[in-house]
């Protein structure tokens, strides 16, 4: 079951769960108020940095409009940080089990993770957290909330459905999105990403991972944890390419520990699939790896969502990396900012925030 959105989006499994995160960040009953005449602000984009500016615009007496097509709250409290930390206190508290015998507590053999219960829990949570997100909180803040795409059409104006918001100042929030990796065999073979691995109801038990991201690590020891097996598959040396090396290592150690199979320096990698299983074939320090495998998750390759959004009748400058901003986050139309995602090169809430 899945609970539709305007516009097809969709947020499974349908259960009292996310029929609250639901009603909380994208209400089917909101109905967007009369536009002001002009705006000190607007924001586009109800994730962190959308978020963070909106409230604290709002807070100093600005007249703010806050614009979103989907689910406020963002990766953060929808695809990311909330659901992810979830999963990972879960599956802490079963390594803890399977390693209670280091500390002379004795478990009964035959402990096994529920992981049905596992998701419904990340679920109630995420629920719990989306009031502090939430359309009515934003709007007890003062913010116009606008749910819908919003679109530049000029340089001080914004088009949401049928109404125009005009503004002084706006910012551009929008994030980012799971890319398509070019990997022959992978649109057809099928693919989890951060914003669809959340919905699982079933573990796979056999679970590959490419991308030894933040986003690849974490999920795949969490699963490991939880009894999948894991195979973490990486272009580059390593794992985490892209932090200190000696803090990289310890967290190979950790994920060798935990039972995830690592291919770094993945080559020649191509999928395929059958009717039951998808099928991968990689090279990996001079063997030749053949993989079957029940599902796949991506946790790399970030697209900044910049696409009909009107940004050249706005004079707003963008390219494959996002929008181009300067040290103050100023795009090439001096009265519009850019925050978060859609142009940093630090793709975390902390550094949105």
């Amino acid at each position: 079951m899945q609970e539709q959105l305007g516009g097809g989006s969709l947020v499974a499994p349908a259960d009292s769960h996310n029929l609250r995160l639901v009603s909380s960040t994208h209400p089917a009953n909101w109905r967007n108020p009369t536009r002001a005449d002009c705006y000190n602000l607007v924001v586009i984009g109800g994730g962190t940095a959308g978020l963070v500016t909106a409230a604290g615009a709002a807070g100093l007496g600005a007249k703010v409009a806050l614009v979103e097509k989907h689910l406020l709250g963002g990766d953060c409290l929808n695809y990311g940080c909330v659901p992810s930390k979830a999963l990972i206190r879960a599956s802490r508290a079963a390594a803890d089990v399977a390693r209670a015998g280091e500390f002379g507590v004795r478990v009964p053999a035959g402990v096994e993770v529920d992981f049905p219960a596992v998701m419904e829990r990340m679920r109630r949570l995420r629920a719990d957290i989306s009031a502090h997100d939430s359309a009515h909180r934003f709007s007890g803040l003062g913010v116009d909330v606008f749910l819908g795409s919003g679109c530049f059409i000029d340089r001080d104006a914004i088009r949401v459905d049928d109404q125009i918001l005009r503004f002084k100042k706006a910012v551009i929030a929008t994030g980012a999105r799971a890319g398509e990796l070019p990997i022959p065999g992978l649109k057809d073979a099928g693919y989890l990403t951060n914003e669809t691995v959340f919905s699982l109801t079933e573990r796979p038990q056999r679970l590959a991972v490419i991308g030894a991201g933040p986003i690849g690590c974490e999920l795949s020891q969490a699963f490991a944890r939880f009894g999948s097996d894991v195979y973490l598959i990486e272009a580059l040396h390593g794992v985490l390419p892209k932090e200190d090396s000696d803090a990289a290592g310890i967290i190979k150690q950790a994920l060798v520990r935990d039972r995830v199979r690592i291919m770094c320096c993945g080559q020649n990698l191509q999928i395929s699939r059958n009717a039951n299983e998808k099928r991968l074939v990689v090279d990996s320090h001079g063997q030749h790896y053949d993989l079957a495998v029940d599902a796949i998750l991506v946790g790399g390759g970030r697209v900044p969502n910049v696409e009909n959004m009107g940004l050249e009748s706005a004079g707003v400058e963008y390219g494959k990396t996002g929008v181009k901003v300067n040290d103050r986050l100023q795009t090439t139309n001096p009265q519009i900012y850019a925050a978060g995602d859609v142009c940093s090169r630090y793709q975390f809430t902390h550094a949105a925030d």
